[in-house]
């Protein structure tokens, strides 16, 4: 065997190198500012898949609250005695309405006639908590009054409201009651008593506690773990969701806004996506609509990010385009949301959202055009939208689409046009192996600095494969995530966005894994991968400082990746820095560039040795950060890196 002696004398091996190997020494030098770090640095991607909104963030609990399915009692069953002649008749206008069915009940006994709605998998339900009912209906003849009740799973009793109708005109009834019991499964029957005939519509049930407990809200702790990120952008409403299958189902955000029984419903175009997951219940009600995702957020304190169809649907299924001579309507509803979100009162869209409540503008700096198109077709579409925008709106920037992957012949194509048209943001998207995200640390190290910034629209890495049932929210794969993501900082002059993708899953009505939170009708956790962002929302900084490692970027030498930022407004260093390794590293960060730190360091800490470890519901923090207090040793910060782990270092300069 030979030594460590003669190893030297042989040359193979210098003392110094040896020493780097094994000890690695970090230096962040404070005084020497790379880059600024733009306020929209780590952000929120918000679709429409797996039960997202509808049964989710959205705290509607009825599902086909207006009979518009195309299965129009989809959701819902009648209940009543054998040989009972009392029915439901479903009336379609046939008119040009948006909601154009309502339901007509003719109750011919008194022995008791009621329609059950099973919720979305089920309500969640708490006890002690207030619900909402309301419904929109008229009395045709005779007299009837609505009995409503909520019930476990055994059919027992957990609440309960009357509702007296009167009038042959349409109107909304209320009523609330206070539920008595929890219940993950419960059920709404609606029993209508005496005998008669009535039309109904828009039966809806809400909890009182919303965000901001608003009337006919969203459900709180959802948007709790959002606001907690401290997103800088929410880029909405997709996702696929935005093209359609085809362009008759493309999201048109007119059809969204108003009050909510004008809104006009349509399939979700991840109805039948999936074999695995067909979802024929899976529809879009927009009581989420493009007014509630600037006010989330608003609330949440992120600069929002709409995105437009731009006259083509989704690639993957129909491929249609409009005609480029036919997109006068398509561009003039992207000149209408501008309005909408930023104009005067006095203009239409302006006097709208005040109507809405919201007189002040939402402040709107971004639109995306097209989600994930790609081909010549998409670029002929692109340039009719930017001249129109940009000539109107000059201020606005532009986000441009780069196809589906980060490399490969549709990217190829589209990056160099898109350079050579001065774009303003380019979306890249990556759903890779873990293993990819770890190569690709430096991927932005060599882009033209003065070329179109970077958005990082989607990314997710895969434990499986992409849009595999058996993808995990395991650490590997967050742990890899954190580690491209230093990459991304540390070339934030260039990357002035970035979003995991997709967002929210059901546990009983996901279609796409991996996602960044999960819910049932009751719970909700952040997986390894929520906490990774939120690591880094919350530790963003203002500007990008000189980080090495022995001299260089830290990008993978001995599985280490690393990256360092200042606040200017807290007066602190952040560092952060992943240790991908089997192995423990004991090292030190030389801090220079500052006259006086505090005497400790404050240390958040995700670690574990198991890298198939995923939270759950039995074990919704499994994996999450732990807070460490580390001393100084002058300027220099001792770390010890776990193996597996990601850790973030904030030290106060005085």
């Amino acid at each position: 065997m030979r030594t460590f002696a003669t190893l030297l004398a042989a040359g193979c091996l210098s003392a110094s190198q040896l020493l780097a190997q094994t000890t690695p020494v970090f230096t962040v030098n404070a005084s020497q500012i790379n880059t600024p770090i733009q306020q929209t640095m780590w952000g929120i991607f918000f679709e429409d898949i797996n039960f997202g909104a509808d049964g989710g963030i959205y705290a509607e609990l009825v599902k086909n609250r207006s009979f518009e399915f195309a299965a129009p009692l989809m959701g819902w069953k009648e209940q009543k005695p054998k040989n009972d002649p009392s029915n439901i008749l479903i009336i379609n206008r046939g008119d040009q309405s948006n909601n154009p069915r309502y339901a007509r009940i003719t109750v011919r006994t008194p022995n008791g006639y009621g329609l059950t709605n099973e919720g979305f998998r089920g309500m969640g339900i708490k006890g002690n908590e207030q619900y909402d009912f309301s419904i929109l209906a008229r009395v045709v003849e005779g007299n009837v009054k609505l009995r409503v009740d909520l019930v476990d799973g055994t059919n027992g009793a957990i609440g309960r409201t009357s509702v007296p109708l009167d009038g042959n005109t349409w109107k909304k009834y209320t009523g609330t009651f206070t539920a008595s019991a929890t219940e993950a499964k419960a059920k709404m029957n609606v029993w209508f008593e005496g005998t008669g005939i009535i039309e109904v519509d828009m039966i809806s049930l809400f909890p009182q506690k919303t965000w901001k407990n608003r009337p006919g809200g969203l459900r709180p702790d959802l948007v709790q773990l959002l606001a907690d990120m401290k997103p800088g952008f929410l880029r909405f409403p997709g996702g696929c969701i935005v093209e359609g299958r085809e362009l008759d189902t493309r999201y048109q955000w007119k059809k969204t806004v108003g009050p909510v029984e004008d809104r006009e419903l349509i399939v979700n175009r991840w109805n039948t996506e999936f074999r695995h997951k067909l979802t024929p219940d899976y529809y879009q009600s927009f009581g989420l609509g493009f007014y509630e995702y600037f006010l989330l957020s608003e609330d949440i304190g992120a600069s929002p990010l709409p995105i437009i169809n731009c006259g083509m649907a989704c690639q993957f299924n129909s491929s249609e385009v409009a005609p480029l001579d036919a997109l006068d309507e398509y561009v003039q509803d992207a000149l209408d949301l501008i309005e909408f979100a930023n104009g005067s009162t006095d203009s239409k869209w302006g006097k709208l959202r005040a109507q809405m409540g919201h007189p002040a503008p939402f402040n709107l700096k971004l639109l995306g055009i097209g989600n994930e198109q790609w081909g010549e077709q998409y670029v002929d579409r692109y340039k009719v939208f930017a001249k129109a925008i940009k000539a109107k709106y000059p201020e606005v920037r532009l986000i441009s689409a780069l196809g589906p992957n980060p490399d490969g012949e549709l990217f190829d194509y589209l990056n160099p046009i898109f350079r050579s048209l001065k774009a303003d943001i380019l979306d890249e998207h990556y759903y890779r192996a873990p293993e990819w995200f770890l190569k690709q640390a430096n991927r932005y190290d060599n882009y033209d600095r003065n070329g179109p910034k970077i958005f990082a629209g989607e990314y997710a890495a895969q434990s499986k494969a992409v849009a595999s049932a058996d993808n995990s929210n395991n650490w590997q794969c967050a742990m890899s995530e954190a580690a491209f993501m230093t990459g991304l900082e540390r070339n934030a002059d260039v990357v002035h966005m970035a979003s995991y993708a997709p967002l929210f899953a059901h546990a009983e009505g996901w279609q796409w894994t991996p996602d960044l939170i999960w819910f049932n009708n009751l719970q909700s956790y952040g997986t390894p991968n929520y906490y990774v962002q939120k690591m880094y929302g919350t530790n963003k900084g203002t500007h990008v400082v000189s980080m090495t490692l022995n001299k260089e970027t830290v990008a993978g030498q001995q599985g280490l990746y690393g990256n360092a930022v200042i606040d200017s407004v807290s007066k602190e260093v952040i560092i952060k820095i992943v240790n991908t390794s089997d192995k423990a590293v004991t090292s030190e960060v030389a801090l220079e560039g500052v006259k006086k730190l505090a005497p400790a360091a404050t240390a958040e800490v995700l670690k574990n040795d198991n890298l198939q470890l995923a939270n759950s519901f039995a074990q919704p923090a499994a994996l999450s950060p732990s807070q460490e207090t580390i001393k100084l040793k002058g300027k220099k910060l001792p770390v010890t890196l776990a193996p597996y782990s990601f850790q973030v270092f904030r030290v106060k300069m005085l």
